[in-house]
């Protein structure tokens, strides 16, 4: 039983349980690192005690007593979530989830798929999701760098000028966001649409960003998420991204991620 894994250098072969669950869909890396403390992952029938246990594969592995299956090929998919969704699997106060939308928006016998990232409750437009929880991992993190981008219809008084000053970033209540690129793109009156793009996709950066400048945001759409785009998806409606797509995005970040 690999509950005490030998010093790095006489490792087996392999990767990190937790990694290889991920990957298999199973959760994130993160919540499968929970799921271990929570004793509801076995090896043969032995309670697994630390996430750093390295396997060659899942064989014999099961969660919450269930066998984990292979690990499907990885995809991605973009759904255009409305407002008035919580992007998570169940809420708490029994408001509806994004997943109560995709019963009808996916295909069948599409794999358990996770959110990449976050839109609020009041936050509409594209949101990833994918069956790899690697792959989602790797597309959260803000050392990707990886652009998203928003339009905020907004009121109140802004200028260009004001706009251009976020490039150097911008520290609010002690929280730093860093570089954001952000241009106005229409005004009537004091009524104006913003189009941001970010980087590091804080909780909540760009409403708290504008809301320093002393506008009200009415309506905020994530339009753009790396290289994939809303587009015309409908609101509600779910597309997969094409492997070749999802392909050249995954080496694009490899190369990153060496550099």
């Amino acid at each position: 039983m690999p509950d005490n894994p030998r010093p790095a250098g006489d490792r087996p072969e392999g990767e990190r349980i937790a990694k290889l669950l991920a990957r298999a869909g199973v959760a994130s890396r993160r919540e499968v690192e929970r799921m271990i403390a929570d004793r509801r992952v076995a090896i043969d029938g032995l309670i697994l005690e630390t996430p750093a246990t390295i396997l060659k594969d899942l064989r014999g592995v099961t969660v919450d007593g269930k066998p984990v299956a292979a690990p499907e090929p990885t995809r991605l998919f973009a759904f255009h979530k409305p407002t008035g969704l919580i992007t998570a699997e169940s809420d708490p106060k029994g408001r509806p989830t994004i997943y109560n939308a995709l019963r009808n928006a996916l295909p069948r016998k599409t794999p358990r798929l996770m959110p990449v990232g976050r839109l609020d409750l009041n936050t509409e437009g594209l949101l990833l999701l994918t069956n790899d929880g690697e792959l989602k991992r790797q597309m959260e993190l803000p050392s990707s760098g990886i652009p998203r981008t928003y339009r905020a219809r907004t009121f109140g008084d802004v200028t260009q000028e004001m706009l251009e000053e976020l490039i150097d970033g911008i520290t609010i209540d002690g929280v730093h966001y860093g570089s954001i690129d952000a241009n106005l793109e229409r005004r009537t009156g004091r009524n104006q649409w913003i189009e941001l793009t970010i980087t590091e996709g804080k909780n909540r950066e760009v409403r708290k960003v504008l809301e320093h400048l002393g506008l009200q945001v009415s309506r905020l759409i994530r339009t753009a998420y790396g290289p994939f785009e809303l587009e015309d998806l409908p609101r509600g409606a779910a597309r997969e991204i094409r492997s070749h797509e999802l392909g050249r995005f995954r080496s694009q970040i490899k190369r990153s991620g060496s550099q």
